[in-house]
C-alpha cells in the first residue's frame, strides 16, 4: 500500500491549506480503511473532497461531524465496473434510480453500465446521448459508460471514446439480446488493434460459441444439465484467443466474469509475459457452488455458470496470487416472468444474478472464513476497480480523493430479504441468507445518500 498522504490528484491551494477554516465534514473513528490500512484518524472533508488525514485526537473542526462507534469501519465507496442498468428500452428489469439506490445502500458509490441490455445499445454517440438523457437526474451515486463494440461500428468507436466511454465491451457468443450481436476472434482482433491506437480498453465476455454448441442443451429444470451446457473449455478456448488477440496488437484487455478456474495458468503467464489483461471475477462465482443449486431454482442461472466447489476455491487463490485483479458484481437482473418460475426451464430462463447491494456482504461473508483481511477485500472492490477504469480519485481514502465512502460493520450480520432490496425485481439466489458485514450508511463525494435526492453525477473516463 501506498502511504495514505500519497495524493492521486494535486490538491487545490485550498486544499494545501485545510486546517484554516472548518471542514464541510469531519469523520472520527478508531477504525478508518486509508490506504496505510485500518487506523485511527479524523479525515476532513471539503468541497467533496478529502482535504486532511490527521491521527484521531488532533481535534479538526468540521460543520458536520461523524463519530464512528467501536465496531464501525469508514471505508472507500466500492466502485462497480460490472452493471447492467437496462435504461433505456428495458427499464422494466432495471432502472437508473433503483440500480444506484440498490449500489448505495451496499456500500458502492461508482458503477459502470455496460452497453447492452438497454435500447439501443450504447454502440454510437447518438445512444450514448440517449442513455445519458435517460440517466439525467435519476442517480444516486456517479455513473459512467462502457462502449460496445459489435460488427460494422469501427468507425463509431473512435467517437465513443471522445464521448467518455470508460472502454469497449464485446461478446465472442451471442450476447442474449439480438441487438447488440457478437464477434469473430478476427473481428475482435482488428477492433483491438483500432483501440490500441488511441489506448482505451476492450473488455470481453470469453465464451466460445463453437464449444458451446458442441455442448449438450440446456433444457429443463436439471442445473447439472445447464452446467454441462457452458463447459470450462467454452471459456478456455476464449480466454486463450483474447490472450493471444491482445498480444498481438498491444491493447489493453480485460477478462469479464472469470467462473472457470481452469483458465488461471494461462492468464497468470500471460500477465508474466507481459500482456496488457486484467481479470475479474464476481461474488456469485466466489460464493455459490454448483452442487448446492436446486433443481429448477432458476435465479441461479447466469453465463458463465456458477461451477463446482473446487472451482471456486482455486478462483479465491487466483485472487489471492494477484492473476485475478478485482471483484465485480455483473449484475444483471431481469422481471420475474424471464426467469421462468413456473417451469424451472434453465434453457428459457434469463441468465444473469441481481446482487449489486449485496456485494459487499456476500465477499466479506466468505473473506472471514478464509482469514482474508477486509482491507484485501476493500482493494479488490473498491481500489482495483477503479484503477481498471482509470478513476484515480475513486475507491480510496487518500489526499485529494473524491469523498466517497460508506460506514460498514464488519462484525453485524443480516439476513437476505429479496422484498427488502432497492433491486427492481424481487428475485434473487441469496434470499433467506445469512450474511456478515452491514453498510449503515453511504456518502458520495461529503454528501450522504438520503434515497431520495439523486446527486450522482454522471461521469467521463479520466474524471479527476
Amino acid at each position: 500500500m501506498t502511504s495514505e498522504h500519497g495524493a492521486p490528484a494535486p490538491l487545490s491551494d485550498a486544499a494545501e491549506h485545510a486546517t484554516d477554516a472548518p471542514f464541510d465534514l469531519v469523520v472520527r473513528g478508531e477504525q478508518t480503511l486509508t490506504t496505510a490500512g485500518i487506523v485511527a484518524r479524523e479525515i476532513g472533508i471539503r468541497d467533496g473532497r478529502v482535504v486532511a488525514i490527521e491521527p484521531l485526537g488532533s481535534g479538526l473542526v468540521g460543520t458536520e461531524v461523524i463519530e464512528l462507534a467501536d465496531d464501525q469501519v469508514m471505508i472507500p465507496g466500492l466502485v462497480d465496473t460490472h452493471v447492467h442498468v437496462n435504461e433505456p428500452g428495458r427499464t422494466e428489469w432495471e432502472g437508473f434510480d433503483s440500480a444506484t439506490r440498490a449500489a448505495a445502500a451496499g456500500g458502492v458509490t461508482t458503477l459502470i453500465d455496460m452497453p447492452l441490455n438497454s435500447i439501443p445499445p450504447t454502440v454510437n454517440v447518438d445512444a450514448l446521448a440517449e442513455k445519458k438523457a435517460a440517466a439525467q437526474g435519476k442517480t444516486h451515486i456517479d455513473v459512467g459508460f462502457w462502449g460496445g463494440a459489435i460488427p460494422g461500428n469501427e468507425d463509431d468507436l473512435r467517437g465513443l471514446h471522445d464521448a467518455g466511454v470508460f472502454g469497449f465491451k464485446c461478446f465472442l457468443l451471442h450476447s442474449g439480446v439480438d441487438e447488440f450481436p457478437h464477434l469473430t476472434a478476427d473481428e475482435m482482433e482488428a477492433d483491438m488493434a483500432k483501440l490500441a491506437e488511441f489506448d482505451s480498453l476492450m473488455i470481453v465476455h470469453a465464451e466460445d460459441s463453437r464449444a458451446i454448441d458442441h455442448a449438450p442443451s440446456p433444457e429443463g429444470d436439471e442445473y447439472a444439465r445447464f452446467l454441462a451446457s457452458r463447459p470450462r473449455g467454452a471459456e478456455n478456448l476464449a480466454i486463450a484467443e483474447v490472450i493471444e488477440r491482445a498480444r498481438w496488437t498491444g491493447v489493453r484487455a480485460h477478462v469479464l466474469h472469470l467462473s472457470s478456474s481452469d483458465a488461471l495458468p494461462m492468464l497468470a503467464s500471460a500477465k508474466k509475459d507481459g500482456v496488457k489483461i486484467t481479470v475479474e471475477t464476481c461474488p456469485h462465482y466466489l460464493t455459490l457452488l454448483a452442487e448446492e443449486v436446486p433443481n429448477g431454482a432458476t435465479a441461479f442461472k447466469c453465463c458463465p455458470p456458477i461451477r463446482e466447489a473446487g472451482n471456486r476455491e482455486l478462483l479465491w487463490e487466483g485472487l489471492l496470487d494477484g492473476t485475478i485483479d478485482c471483484i465485480v458484481s455483473d449484475h444483471s437482473p431481469s422481471t420475474i416472468d424471464l426467469k421462468d418460475p413456473e417451469n424451472g426451464d434453465f434453457g428459457v430462463a434469463w441468465g444473469g444474478v441481481a446482487s449489486l447491494q449485496l456485494g459487499l456482504s456476500l465477499i466479506w461473508s466468505e473473506a472471514k472464513k478464509r482469514g482474508i483481511d477486509l482491507p484485501q477485500v476493500m482493494q479488490w472492490m473498491a481500489s482495483a476497480p477503479a484503477d481498471l477504469a482509470g478513476l484515480p480519485t475513486k475507491g480510496r481514502i487518500a489526499l485529494g480523493c473524491d469523498a466517497d465512502f460508506a460506514i460498514f460493520e464488519p462484525e453485524s450480520a443480516q439476513i437476505v430479504d429479496v422484498n427488502r432490496l432497492h433491486h427492481k425485481n424481487p428475485v434473487s439466489p441469496y434470499d433467506g441468507r445469512a450474511l456478515a458485514g452491514v453498510v449503515k450508511g453511504t456518502w458520495v463525494r461529503g454528501q450522504r445518500v438520503d434515497f431520495e435526492t439523486a446527486r450522482g453525477r454522471m461521469i467521463r473516463r479520466g474524471d479527476v
